[in-house]
């Protein structure tokens, strides 16, 4: 059903500020920009209890071995797919844990298929073929409300028992879904009108970046603010790596570069061999035995 009129979405609008842009000269223009994007930040912080609530939901659906969707149309689902996929090398977790799914499949994330959104049915038929099961959470995203795709996940979802979350750009979306949580972000009016992309898209990437990150927290993927569980696939990450190490353990760095490869570059590892003088196999079971919280293993 729909809850409002398009014209009367906040993001379809007309900015007041930037009526005027394109006849501006470009130092005025980037400025513009700029002072909108500001208020972003603020909107998001105003939608925390909101993230909170989907942060447990993911994080229990994980623990209980199942996984998080995200799913979207256009701008949205591109942030989505990209989101999900930079978890495994940042914390060397299963490629099946975060999840991105775009309307009209992976051609829509280097060219536009925007009518895709409009086909509910295809949600349905991208779920199945993803194999959503009781206990997932499809993390929906449309920032006007507006995309019939993202509305059909979410009420499949609900229909087989896994979990929903809704996140809009707006006071309330054009179309209405029963999720379990709603995220709203209300960005306001775009610098161009009706561009979402701009601050909408800028609001969605760090709500998911706070999604994820913190549902790596709660899972022990993180030791205070550093990133133990990366996996060092390439040359920059084996140099953080090491020099994490380097940092926990007071070794110097080719000691703790040598640790690094001695435990399958894996930087928790490492940490644990060193601080414990122990084996990589004790290692590994001691982090096991507190479920990889490297904290509870050291201190």
């Amino acid at each position: 059903m729909e809850t409002t009129e398009r014209k009367n979405l906040s993001t379809e609008k007309q900015n007041v500020n930037s009526t005027s842009i394109d006849d501006k000269p470009i130092s005025e223009i980037l400025k513009i920009i700029n002072n909108e994007d500001q208020s972003i930040a603020e909107k998001v912080n105003a939608a925390i209890p909101a993230i909170e609530r989907t942060v447990e939901l993911t994080t229990e659906a994980i623990r209980n071995g199942n996984r998080v969707v995200y799913l979207g149309a256009g701008t949205s689902g591109r942030l989505g797919v990209l989101d999900a996929s930079e978890m495994p090398p940042t914390y060397s977790v299963p490629s099946d844990w975060f999840n991105g799914i775009v309307a009209g499949g992976d051609d829509a994330l280097r060219k536009s298929i925007e009518g895709a959104e409009d086909q509910p049915e295809a949600a349905v038929d991208d779920l199945k073929a993803f194999g959503l099961k009781p206990g997932d959470v499809i993390i929906g995203i449309s920032t006007s409300g507006a995309a019939q795709y993202v509305k059909s996940s979410i009420e499949y979802g609900k229909s087989i028992d896994a979990k929903t979350v809704y996140l809009i750009c707006n006071e309330k979306p054009f179309l209405s879904a029963d999720a379990d949580v709603i995220i709203k972000v209300d960005t306001g009016p775009e610098v161009i009108t009706g561009s979402t992309r701009m601050k909408a898209g800028t609001a969605t990437k760090m709500v998911l970046n706070m999604i994820s990150t913190a549902t790596m927290l709660q899972l022990g993927k993180v030791y205070g603010n550093l990133m133990v569980d990366l996996m060092a696939v390439n040359d920059k990450l084996v140099d953080r790596g090491t020099r994490i190490i380097k940092q926990l353990t007071n070794v110097d760095y080719e000691t703790a570069h040598s640790k690094l490869f001695e435990a399958g570059k894996s930087v928790k590892t490492a940490v644990v061999m060193i601080m414990k003088d122990c084996s990589k196999d004790e290692a590994t079971q001691l982090l096991e035995e507190e479920s990889g919280f490297l904290r509870k293993v050291i201190e």
